[in-house]
């Protein structure tokens, strides 16, 4: 399968029909484009005693079809540094051999996992707005708002045809890292002639607006300052946003903050390396938090989906080698429940309550509808990093696109998706599956076209097995 001077096309080996573990592929003049190559985080039945509690392993796209092709395959380019954007490259790397491009945040945070692995592959710098050419693509990099920095929608460009590429984006007007949308960038596309865009669905059954970024620290603060002894607030180390909030919490509540877990500290250190967390972010050492005053300690830690092992995990099992906790003392989730994880997330809860550790989860909190200040009682602890249905219906309005392909969600969120893009004046919309091969100038799909199925990383051996259908 070759795609010819005449194609454009669109195949997805991750990520569509499915939340996470994105790999995309563009392929035109007998030629493919990368974007994203990312995990996910698959439950499997562990042996023995802790059969009941279960156990998380990285699974990814399996990357058979473009790996056979690498000579052809011109660039890797990862969008933005979340685990299910660019969690498999280290892994897959040495399958594809060919330059990454990606900005300097994400380039930091990716650099630290191909050194783990030994892996000298190419990342290239690219800066916001920068147009490159990666074989027979024209790439622009159009900065997009989501809940870590330099996250990019890509316009990729060939002689016959144009798709916006969004990845993870929202509309935000105070994101805390990095800027907002630029409504006019995008605009602008419409009098271009966009052929498609292939479009986060992650939050399509939603209506309305997602929450800002920006809304989250009065929240925030008003629960920190609600509580007599230590607090610990759990979210993903990935959402540089939230950890600048919280930043900006404990220096108003007067409390010393902390991280508890290895990819918190890596991701804080690629941060500061980009210039993000500069105001209001001096962590103390882990160790420390145990010796301070419980008053005075504000422990962010990772862990907000009930993982074995991760450092609130430890917390509940009294099992933590630099922290404690207490009685009286409050254990807040920054972070909502993905969908799969609700019972390993409430026998967390329940440890902690059997301890008489005050637990407060997003999930159980009433939030205002979007754009009201949010009431003492109705406390904004969490904002997503996707678009609602109204934030997609500005999207297609503005960039008015022939075709609309939706990707990252399950079924139903694509079919929604697909929906409002409809609603919103797109003539054409087209919902597929891993495997599809889309014409981007045509909207045909090709269903099946190429072959797909997921690989685990056995850590003990460290190996790349299979997934059984």
């Amino acid at each position: 399968m070759i795609p010819s001077l005449k194609d454009f096309w669109f195949l997805p080996l991750g990520g569509c029909g499915e939340i996470g573990m994105n790999l995309n592929l563009y392929g035109h003049a007998g030629q493919w484009l990368m974007v994203d190559c990312g995990v996910t985080f698959e439950k499997v039945p562990l042996a023995g005693a802790a059969a009941t509690i279960g156990g998380n392993r990285v699974e990814m796209a399996d990357p058979v079809f473009i790996a056979n092709r690498s000579e052809a395959l011109v660039a890797i380019i990862a969008t933005h540094a979340h685990e299910d954007h660019i969690g498999a490259i280290p892994h897959l790397w040495e399958q594809f051999r060919c330059p990454i491009y990606t900005t300097p945040f994400t380039r930091n945070v990716l650099l630290r996992k191909l050194r783990e692995k030994g892996i000298a592959a190419p990342v290239v710098t690219v800066h916001p707005g920068e147009t490159l050419h990666l074989g027979p693509f024209e790439v622009t990099w159009m900065p997009i708002t989501h809940s870590t920095p330099e996250t990019h929608a890509l316009l990729v460009s060939t002689p016959v045809g144009r798709v916006l590429h969004t990845a993870d984006w929202k509309l935000d007007s105070a994101p805390i890292a990095g800027d907002a949308v630029d409504p006019a960038l995008f605009r602008a596309l419409a009098s271009q002639r966009l052929d498609a865009i292939v479009c986060d669905s992650t939050n399509a059954t939603q209506a309305g607006h997602s929450i800002s970024e920006g809304e989250l620290f009065e929240g925030l603060l008003a629960a920190v300052r609600g509580s007599e002894g230590r607090v610990v607030v759990s979210c993903f180390a990935s959402n540089v946003a939230r950890l600048q909030t919280l930043g900006h919490v404990a220096r108003k509540a007067s409390r010393y903050v902390g991280l508890l877990g290895r990819s918190l500290d890596n991701m804080a250190n690629c941060a500061r390396a980009a210039g993000y967390l500069a105001e209001n972010f001096d962590p103390v050492y882990a160790e420390h938090l145990g010796y301070l005053p419980p008053a005075e300690v504000l422990a962010i830690a990772t862990g907000s989906q009930g993982e074995r092992g991760a450092a609130l995990h430890r917390l509940a099992m009294d099992s933590h080698p630099s922290v404690n906790l207490s009685a009286g003392d409050h254990v807040i989730f920054s972070a909502k429940t993905i969908p799969g994880n609700e019972a390993d997330v409430g026998r967390l809860i329940a440890a902690f309550e059997a301890r008489q550790i005050r637990v407060t989860h997003p999930d159980h909190v009433l939030v205002p509808a979007a754009g009201l200040a949010p009431e003492p009682s109705r406390r904004v602890l969490h904002a997503s990093g996707h678009p609602c249905a109204d934030e997609l219906r500005q999207m297609y309005e503005w960039v008015r696109p022939r075709l609309a392909i939706p990707v990252h969600g399950e079924e139903r969120h694509m079919r929604s998706n697909a929906e409002i893009a409809r609603a919103a004046g797109v003539p054409l919309q087209a919902v597929g599956r891993n495997g599809d091969v889309f014409d981007v100038l045509t909207g045909k799909v090709q269903r099946n076209a190429a072959p797909v199925g997921r690989l685990w990383l056995d850590e003990r051996r460290g190996t790349l097995e299979k997934c059984l259908p």
